[in-house]
């Protein structure tokens, strides 16, 4: 191989990752037919992204049913999907996911409230592990939890936005899952309180 055509296999590949990053936002996909909680951790340590296995689901091995809608999040592609009650929307957003399989949660849970403009405060163990932390931040730019939040059945869980989004698609969370805020306003404008809600 001359260095003329490593050069530009070097510059392709750059090129192609750069426009991979760029458009993550549009990774959300639409079908259509007829206050305590998590704070993220810092992205400067070194984290790896994984969207190989992003990919459409079949909500059926999942649920038994779509009453009231339905939530799956897949903790190891990162992807959370979304069907509707009548099977008539689908989506598929890139996700945060927690950093470490000690602070990951799998099983069933179900969607028991919604607040647009959340609050945060750091859990008592996120308090003792970062003295520093504040114990509290109101809704706004430097909230953890983004525009919106979906609490979920499990203490200190959330689906939630974030105002940060290098961390979509990485290991970053400190238990809960992350959107981008375009798409957790959406999620939480088609979910109900009682949404079934499974991550695996």
């Amino acid at each position: 191989m001359t260095k003329s055509t490593e050069f530009k296999m070097k510059r392709r590949s750059f090129l192609a990752g750069s426009a991979a990053m760029i458009g993550a936002p549009a990774f959300a996909q639409t079908y259509n037919s007829e206050e305590t909680t998590e704070i993220e951790r810092d992205v400067t340590e070194t984290v790896r992204r994984n969207i190989s296995s992003f990919r459409r689901l079949d909500w059926r091995p999942y649920f038994s049913n779509l009453k009231g809608g339905a939530i799956l999040v897949d903790i190891d592609s990162r992807a959370l999907h979304y069907w509707a009650d009548g099977e008539e929307t689908y989506r598929l957003y890139p996700s945060s996911v927690p950093l470490t399989e000690d602070l990951t949660r799998r099983g069933r849970t179900q969607v028991i409230r919604k607040v647009e403009g959340p609050s945060w405060r750091p859990t008592p163990s996120m308090l003792e592990r970062n003295p520093d932390w504040p114990e509290y931040i109101g809704p706004g730019p430097d909230n953890p939890l983004g525009t919106h939040a979906l609490y979920l059945g499990w203490t200190y869980y959330r689906i939630h936005g974030t105002h940060d989004t290098r961390k979509i698609g990485r290991r970053s969370s400190n238990g809960c899952i992350g959107l981008f805020n375009q798409h957790i306003s959406e999620l939480f404008g088609m979910a109900k309180v009682g949404t079934q809600v499974l991550l695996i």
